[in-house]
C-alpha cells in the first residue's frame, strides 16, 4: 500500500516569474480555470458517499489501495474519514478535501457528511462547488436528506450528476427509481449508462448512447481496481439472454421518452445524467470519473455580495468556506478551506480579510489531501487551497488581494438542542476556553452565553445531538479538557432584541442566549406552543424566526 500521490499535472504558459502582458496572464487563468472540476459528492447516510470518493481516488490512479469505511479486514480507513472519531463509528462527522489530477484536468473533490446533525458543514461545502454528485442507494432510493440536498441544489443553480450505488445488493427497479427522481422531486433523469441484470444479479452496464456492454471483475472488497471487459453484444446475448432482453427493452422505452443527455438541461438543473453502479466494487467508478471530467461544469464568475458576477480574470479573491483544527497533531495548527474565485493565487502573497479590513499572509498555503497535505505555488479559479494559521478567518469569510470584493456569507442554522457545557476539572480551565473557542469559530457547534450561567458556563447550540458528541471529543482528545454537558430543554429558536430580552425576563421555560459569533439576541423556548403562549401575552415582543439559511 503507497500512500496519496497527489501530484497536479505541470501547468502551461508563462508564470508569475518572468515578464507577461495583462492579457497573456488572463488567458492564462481562463485556461486553467477549464481544466478544473471541483464538485461535492452528498447523500443521505449509508449511501456510500465515503466509499464512493476513495473510490474516485483510486480510479484516478492517486492511490493504490482503497480503505475500508469500518477498516475491514486489516484494510486502513478511508482517505477522507480521517478523524478517530469517523473511524470508530463508520460515518463522515466532517467534511474533506481530496485534490488529484485526472486526464489533465485538476479534480477538486469534496466529501461531505451525510448525517443530518452535520448538515451545516454540507451546506458551507456547497457554496465551494460547481456541481454534485448525488448518490442514491438502489434498495431505498429518495431518502429525507437526499431530497434537502436536491432542493439546496436547486436553490443555488448547482447542476447534479446521479450515481444509483449498491447495485450489486437486492433493490428496487432501475426504472422505478427514475420515475421516483422525476415525480418527486421535478428532474429528468438522463441514464448515461443502464445494468444489465436486476439490482443484486449484475451481469455489467451497457453504455447507453452506443450501446457498448461492459462487464467487470470484481476485487477483493474493492481495496484495488476492477477490470471492465468490453463483450460483444451477441455474446452477452447468448450468456444472458433474459437480462440483455430486458434491457433492451428499458433501453428503448428511454429512447421512445426521449431521455437522452441534454447538456442545457443538465447545467440549469432541469435534468440530472444517471449513472449505475456498485462503488464497493468499482462496478462504473471510473465512468462516472469520465463523466464528471466531460460534463461537470467548469468554474464561471462567481456573484459578489451585490449580485455583480466576479470575472474569473478579475484579481486574486477567494472564500472561505470552513475551518478546522486538529488535523495535524504534531502542529496542532487551524487550516481555512479557500475556494479560488478569482485571479491567480501566489503562495505568500498578502490578501486582505474582508470583514476586518487587516492584511493576511499566505506563507503556509498547501492543497490537501484528505489529512495529507503538500505545499502549493499557486491556484486558480476552482481550486481548493488550504491556509494555516488562520486564527482569524470564520466560514462565509472573503480574501481578496487587490480589488474590493465580498461574496454572500455562508447561511447558519436554526438550532433545536441545547446543552451547558462545563468543564469536569478546574486545572484545565484555561485549555477548555480554548477549545470552546476554537470549536465555536471553527462552526463546529454554536457557541452561546447567558447572564443567567455566566461566561464559565457557556450553552452549546446544536442543530443535531450527535453535534455534542464531536465536542465533548474534541475537547478532551485535542485540548485534554473533560468537560461535563447538561442538556436543556429548548428546541425553539427566534431572534429578538433588547427590549424583548426585557420582557422575556422572568419567564418560565423560556431564555434568552447572545450568541458569542454576531452577538445576536435569541429567545430559545421549550416548545411552539409555550412560544405562542408568550408572544400572545405581549403584543410587542419581537420574535424572528431563523430558519435553515438564515445569516451568520
Amino acid at each position: 500500500m503507497s500512500e496519496a500521490r497527489s501530484q497536479l499535472p505541470t501547468s502551461g504558459g508563462p508564470t508569475s516569474n518572468g515578464p507577461t502582458s495583462n492579457g497573456t496572464a488572463e488567458a492564462r487563468i481562463t485556461a486553467e480555470a477549464a481544466r478544473r472540476r471541483t464538485f461535492a459528492v452528498i447523500s443521505h447516510p449509508d449511501a456510500g458517499k465515503s466509499t464512493l470518493t476513495e473510490a474516485l481516488a483510486l480510479y484516478a490512479e492517486v492511490i493504490d489501495e482503497a480503505g475500508a469505511v469500518h477498516g475491514k479486514s486489516g484494510r486502513r480507513g478511508v482517505t477522507s474519514d480521517w478523524m478517530e472519531m469517523e473511524r470508530k463509528r463508520g460515518i463522515s462527522i466532517t467534511s474533506a478535501v481530496l485534490q488529484f489530477a485526472y486526464r489533465d484536468c485538476v479534480i477538486n473533490l469534496l466529501d461531505t457528511p451525510g448525517h443530518g446533525d452535520f448538515s451545516e458543514d454540507t451546506y458551507r461545502v456547497l457554496a465551494a462547488v460547481d456541481a454534485a454528485v448525488m448518490l442514491l442507494d438502489a434498495a431505498k432510493g429518495l431518502e429525507p436528506q437526499t431530497l434537502k440536498l436536491f432542493d439546496v441544489c436547486r436553490t443555488r443553480g448547482i447542476p447534479v450528476l446521479t450515481f444509483v450505488n449498491k447495485w450489486d445488493r437486492p433493490g428496487r427497479e432501475a426504472l422505478e427509481l427514475l420515475d421516483e427522481v422525476e415525480q418527486t422531486i421535478g428532474l429528468r433523469p438522463m441514464p448515461l449508462t443502464w445494468p444489465v441484470g436486476v439490482a443484486g444479479e449484475l451481469r455489467g452496464l451497457v453504455e447507453v448512447e452506443t450501446g457498448e456492454f461492459r462487464r467487470y471483475t470484481r476485487t477483493a472488497g474493492g481495496a484495488t481496481r476492477a477490470t471492465a471487459e468490453l463483450v460483444p453484444a451477441d455474446v452477452i446475448g447468448a450468456e444472458e439472454p433474459q437480462y440483455w432482453e430486458a434491457a433492451q427493452d428499458e433501453l428503448a422505452l428511454l429512447q421512445e421518452i426521449g431521455a437522452a443527455y441534454d447538456e442545457k438541461d443538465f447545467l440549469t438543473g432541469a435534468a440530472t445524467p444517471v449513472l449505475f453502479g456498485a462503488a464497493l466494487n468499482g462496478v462504473g467508478v471510473a465512468r462516472l470519473l469520465d463523466a464528471l471530467v466531460e460534463l461537470a461544469p467548469a468554474p464561471e464568475p462567481r456573484e459578489d455580495a451585490g449580485g455583480d458576477p466576479r470575472p474569473l480574470e478579475a484579481s486574486t479573491s477567494g472564500l472561505v468556506f470552513k475551518v478546522q483544527a486538529g488535523m495535524d497533531r504534531a502542529h496542532r495548527d487551524r487550516m481555512a478551506f479557500v475556494r479560488i474565485c478569482s485571479g491567480r493565487f501566489e503562495r505568500g502573497m498578502v490578501l486582505t480579510h474582508a470583514a476586518t479590513g487587516r492584511p493576511f499572509a499566505t506563507k503556509y498555503a498547501q492543497a490537501v489531501f484528505g489529512q495529507q497535505r503538500t505545499t502549493v505555488e499557486e491556484a486558480f479559479p476552482g481550486d481548493i487551497v488550504g491556509l494555516v494559521n488562520a486564527g482569524a478567518l470564520r466560514p462565509g469569510d472573503t480574501l481578496y488581494s487587490t480589488d474590493l470584493v465580498e461574496f454572500p456569507s455562508i447561511p447558519s442554522f436554526a438550532p433545536e438542542h441545547f446543552a451547558v457545557v462545563r468543564g469536569a476539572d478546574a486545572g484545565t480551565y484555561k485549555q477548555f476556553r480554548r477549545g470552546i473557542e476554537q470549536l465555536d469559530s471553527e462552526g463546529v457547534i454554536q457557541v452561546l452565553t447567558s447572564d443567567l450561567r455566566g461566561d464559565q458556563a457557556p450553552v452549546l447550540a446544536a442543530v443535531g445531538p450527535l453535534q455534542f458528541e464531536v465536542v465533548t471529543a474534541r475537547l478532551e482528545s485535542e485540548f485534554r479538557a473533560p468537560v461535563t454537558l447538561e442538556h436543556l430543554g429548548y428546541s425553539i429558536t427566534r431572534r429578538t432584541d433588547a427590549a424583548g430580552a426585557q420582557l422575556l425576563s422572568g419567564q418560565s421555560e423560556v431564555e434568552v442566549l447572545t450568541r458569542r459569533a454576531d452577538g445576536a439576541l435569541l429567545a430559545v423556548f421549550s416548545n411552539k406552543w409555550r412560544m405562542e403562549t408568550v408572544r400572545r401575552k405581549f403584543e410587542d415582543l419581537v420574535l424572528e424566526p431563523l430558519p435553515a439559511g438564515s445569516e451568520r
